[in-house]
């Protein structure tokens, strides 16, 4: 029997039903933050907290809850945490074999100094990630980096997420913002150009205000060049291919830029000073010691594990090339349309028993809903070849190669579980109505919707973990909403996936991600507490800015 969403069950007043769908959010934050639960805990408590909502206040079936909570886990398993057990795997690999050591050193012969090795393997290295293959890749590789570095794992965590801030738009070869185009009718590109009108004002600003977290104000200024270096090389660079190549490579233009701009830079500038954390000296020496000795060569086989990668996971996320991985390439290519027979078999998009097409929206169109099991096209499985191709350039056996893969899946039980509830807990709040709810009341606020509309996308993105999935959510709401009110709705779209970016940093599902990438499984309200006040902080300044373009900086709307 098909189920009608209601998005003011309650007394039919939208306040109140406003209310009740905030109560897992807010037990979530409450967990965390207060209680310090593990984050396995508050997920699956979460989670059952808004399945018993959802079934009570929303009035949805039980049985349709209980399944949409299955399609999101499953979605929680493939992708997501399919990319985090294989990024760690590669990790563990080459941690395992001593080349961690000599990347280390490598990283160090360039700079020793942390602040500038978080502004190129967290800001630059992460963006480029980002803009490869998202869905936590670049926290888990990055993070994991920083920590093998020396930083304190709870630092590298936190620092990678929020160097995540700036790319997570453009992020996965444009896909958040592509994916806005079918809803909305606004075309991408139009998006692109105003969300690259946003955007790199953060990216200019995150630089600088990683190293103050990191380093504080003082130590911040001695580097001031190279933040400025790093940040304007990627804003500008940000700016000009979203403006007129579009949505798919500013991420990837952006990083690579910025990436050398720096490099280049501390060749013929180097700080006053050398900043290490207080715990750091004896392995800082150690370093100095080690790349007294390493040669070429040995420091290229040591980074070709991440160089494999990094060349799989672009590869991965080509269009044409993702088309054929997962069985719907239409082009005449031989080679690709190969890969599409395999990708074919490999692809499952079996429809979720007894909720495909069985809930209707308020205007009684039927929902989808499918699990959605793409084996090849993951990118997690691009990673798993990339350690596949590193168990001959490091020379481990199988039988050492198996055994870490199994100590990894042993050590992420706990995360993967966390991930589970947390996507579960996402796609119950979005099909029982309470994600809906929780818009429209954001859009209620009139003349000042401008500064809550990246609100709006902030909170998509703590419920989903993904800018594309908030985008999809309440892309078509920020439209609706603006043109009643006399605002720019391409200024509004924008704003949802731009505010989303900063959201990003205190999602479950990456916190999750970074606590394991670095070791800190059950340590995510620790994380969680360190992110939180950031994303808020950043939210402000995106509101700001867009109520600002919405008024007197009008002219900057394409």
């Amino acid at each position: 029997m098909q189920w009608k969403q209601d998005f003011t069950p309650i007394a039919d007043q939208l306040w109140l039903s406003a209310i009740v769908a905030l109560i897992p959010i807010l037990y979530f934050f409450w967990a965390l933050a207060v209680k310090r639960m593990k984050g396995h805990v508050t997920g699956l408590t979460t989670l059952l907290l808004a399945l018993v909502l959802s079934v009570i206040a929303y009035r949805m079936p039980a049985g349709k809850a209980v399944m949409s909570v299955t399609q999101g886990a499953v979605y929680g398993l493939l992708p997501i945490g399919w990319i985090i057990i294989t990024s760690v795997f590669l990790y563990k690999l080459t941690v395992k074999t001593g080349h961690f050591d000599i990347i280390r050193n490598s990283v160090v012969s360039l700079t020793e100094d942390r602040r500038l090795q978080a502004l190129l393997i967290a800001f630059s290295f992460g963006a480029f990630l980002e803009g490869a293959a998202g869905f936590g890749a670049p926290v888990a590789i990055s993070a994991a980096l920083l920590a093998g570095l020396g930083f304190n794992p709870l630092y590298a965590a936190g620092i990678c997420l929020i160097a995540n801030t700036a790319p997570v738009a453009f992020g996965a070869v444009g896909i958040p913002i592509i994916s806005m185009e079918g809803p909305t009718g606004v075309p991408a590109m139009e998006i692109s150009k105003m969300v690259g009108r946003q955007l790199p004002f953060l990216s200019v600003f995150i630089p600088f205000y990683l190293v103050l977290i990191m380093a504080g104000w003082k130590k911040t200024v001695e580097v001031l060049p190279a933040i400025i270096v790093s940040g304007v090389s990627f804003a500008l660079t940000q700016y000009l291919t979203s403006n007129f190549l579009g949505p798919e490579l500013p991420d990837i233009l952006s990083s690579l830029v910025s990436i050398v701009a720096l490099a280049v830079f501390l060749k013929y500038w180097k700080p006053k000073s050398t900043f290490r954390f207080s715990t750091e000296s004896e392995v800082a020496a150690a370093g100095q010691v080690a790349r007294a000795t390493q040669r070429g060569g040995e420091v290229f086989r040591a980074w070709s594990p991440f160089l494999v990668l990094t060349a799989l996971i672009s590869l991965w996320g080509i269009p044409q090339v993702k088309a054929a991985l997962t069985g719907h390439y239409e082009g005449t290519n031989g080679l690709l349309k190969l890969v599409n027979a395999i990708g074919a078999h490999l692809t499952f998009m079996p429809p979720v028993p007894g909720l495909n097409n069985q809930i209707l929206n308020p205007s009684g169109q039927p929902i989808a809903a499918v699990y959605k099991l793409e084996l090849l096209g993951a990118a997690g499985t691009a990673i798993l070849l990339a350690a596949v191709v590193t168990k001959f350039i490091i020379g481990i056996s199988w039988k050492d190669w198996g055994r870490t893969f199994v100590e990894t899946l042993n050590e992420l039980k706990y995360p993967i579980v966390t991930i589970a509830s947390v996507v579960g807990f996402a796609y119950i709040a979005n099909s029982s109505g309470m994600s809906t709810t929780l818009g429209m009341a954001l859009a209620k606020t009139g003349p000042l919707f401008p500064f809550f509309s990246p609100i709006l996308g902030w909170l998509g993105v703590f419920i989903t973990g993904s800018d594309t999935s908030s985008n999809l959510l309440f892309g078509n709401l920020q439209k609706v909403t603006a043109t009643s009110i006399g605002m720019d709705p391409v200024l509004a779209l924008a704003a949802n996936s731009s505010g989303g970016v900063v959201g990003k940093m205190m999602s479950p599902q990456s916190i999750a991600v970074a606590c394991a990438a670095v070791g800190l499984t059950g340590k995510e309200s620790d994380l969680f507490r360190f992110t939180v006040k950031h994303s808020i902080f950043l939210i402000i300044l995106v509101g700001i800015l867009v109520y600002l373009q919405s008024t007197v900086l009008s002219w900057m709307i394409p």
